[in-house]
């Protein structure tokens, strides 16, 4: 983790578009370095992208509703054009994830092996690139998924493409699962890999294993109402390979107590010595009325009530309940993958094509895995089933429900689930901008960037994918 210190100092790379060669290549990096510190940066910055409530970066927890803005309420409303929102999550995950870790790819590609490395190189060798991959392909999954059609074949090829064009989201989609059983194929336990520049696993193959597989049940659910044989043949393909089933095999990024290496949620709700954010009132609301103990974790009470503001609306900070203790603790881990959003894959899984067990038992399970993670028995979560049955005549609105509980810390995910299941059933508020049509959004808009410099290849993406609009549905989003 040092490293990622080290790198803090190094690494200041412009939060820019996939557009030009001097947008993307910063000539300050010391990238004269073995792999490892490229690994780590990468998984940080991914992490803290996933992680972090700033409205310059992240505002799923503002587009599903869990949280509202106290005073400036902007995103709340909508308008992530002032901040130049997409501009920053393009650079984040183009320029501090996906460069860094191409460039990690490189150097283990080029590295040349010393007589006592020569029978064990090429096995250490696959282990490096898969896992570099397996980062890679999720964070073009993510990238996909929140703008639609994407850079992507041309998109790390600086000096050939320095203008890259987008690729048809459904076919990146296809990619990535082609690259991903590749990767899993080349994966050998006890083979090497990179030790501690790996804070997720710490260079652990077999749970780069479950990770990678958990990653392919994410991309085939996506695809089940648009491809369902792919849908279903990439579900099963992962399953048999070996997913998630406990805690322990998590994908955490793991954050230190001390400044940068904190997590992003302290940043900005403690270090900035701010109160930007309360509960929303419709998450609020939802948990109130099923008597779920989960709230008590997730946000702080006000004389003993849990109280969320209108969406759209400031209010006093503290008339409303604040997000809970766990925000504002510095070590709290950023999530990549749990074992509670692979359980309601399963569920969904199952409720959609029968596959791996009964839904109601799976959606059980889901539910009881979300319990554990916030510290509570399943006793409590056999209490919260009783009054909160599967309904397999609905079982959208009831993985859909449960699923949006359960992401409360995992919103770009939520996200996800929300436009895949149609539920929970969001209203934009009446305060929304005009672009959001009086809808909540199901996509961000391109960087402004990305128009203004490459400006032949975002015209032809925006014409395919139906238009640069926030409620233009990505190629998965059928419904």
């Amino acid at each position: 983790m040092k490293n990622t210190i080290i790198l803090s100092s190094f690494l200041a790379l412009f939060l820019a578009g996939c557009t030009s060669e001097d947008v993307n290549l910063d000539p300050h990096v010391a990238y004269n370095m073995s792999p490892e510190p490229l690994l780590t940066y990468a998984e940080k910055e991914l992490s803290d992208y996933m992680t972090t409530p700033s409205v310059n970066e992240n505002n799923f927890r503002l587009i599903m509703q869990y949280w509202q803005e106290t005073t400036y309420v902007n995103e709340s409303n909508y308008n992530f054009t002032a901040r130049n929102v997409s501009n920053n999550i393009w650079g984040d995950n183009y320029v501090n994830v996906l460069n860094n870790l191409n460039k990690a790819k490189e150097l283990v590609e080029q590295y040349q092996p010393g007589p006592s490395e020569l029978n064990t190189w090429p096995a250490k060798k696959k282990n490096q690139l898969a896992v570099i991959d397996i980062l890679s392909v999720y964070t073009f999954q993510t990238l996909a998924d929140t703008f639609g059609d994407i850079p992507y074949s041309q998109a790390l090829n600086h000096h050939q493409f320095p203008l890259p064009a987008y690729d048809d989201d459904r076919q990146i989609y296809e990619s990535l699962i082609s690259r991903l059983k590749t990767d899993l194929n080349n994966l050998e336990e006890g083979a090497g890999t990179f030790g501690s520049g790996d804070i997720l696993y710490n260079g652990d193959i077999g749970k780069w294993k479950k990770f990678g597989n958990s990653l392919l049940l994410k991309l085939g659910i996506a695809l089940s109402d648009i491809n369902p044989t792919l849908a279903q043949s990439t579900v099963n393909t992962a399953i048999t390979g070996g997913i998630i089933t406990d805690e322990s095999q998590n994908g955490l990024f793991r954050y230190l107590a001390e400044t940068p290496n904190f997590s992003p949620l302290y940043e900005n709700l403690v270090n900035s010595g701010r109160d930007d954010f309360f509960g929303g009132k419709p998450f609020i609301d939802f948990m109130n009325m099923t008597s779920d103990p989960r709230i008590t974790k997730y946000f702080q009470d006000v004389d003993g009530e849990y109280i969320g503001q209108v969406i759209g609306l400031a209010g006093e900070f503290s008339a409303f309940s604040a997000p809970g203790i766990f925000a504002y603790t510095p070590i709290t881990p950023g999530n990549l993958m749990t074992h509670t959003e692979v359980a309601f894959y399963l569920a969904e899984a199952a409720a959609r094509f029968g596959i791996g067990g009964s839904p109601e038992t799976l959606y059980k399970n889901a539910v009881r895995v979300s319990f554990r993670e916030w510290g509570f028995s399943d006793q409590d979560a056999q209490t919260y089933l009783t009054n909160n049955p599967y309904n397999a005549s609905n079982w959208k609105k009831s993985i859909g429900e449960q699923a949006w509980v359960a992401m409360y810390n995992h919103p770009v995910v939520s996200w996800n689930f929300y436009r895949r299941l149609d539920y929970p059933a969001l209203q934009a508020p009446p305060t929304a901008i005009t672009n959001a049509e009086g809808k909540v959004p199901v996509r961000l808009q391109y960087p402004t960037l990305e128009a203004t410099t490459n400006g032949s290849n975002y015209a032809k993406a925006a014409t395919a994918i139906g238009g640069d609009r926030l409620t233009t549905k990505v190629f998965w989003d059928s419904h």
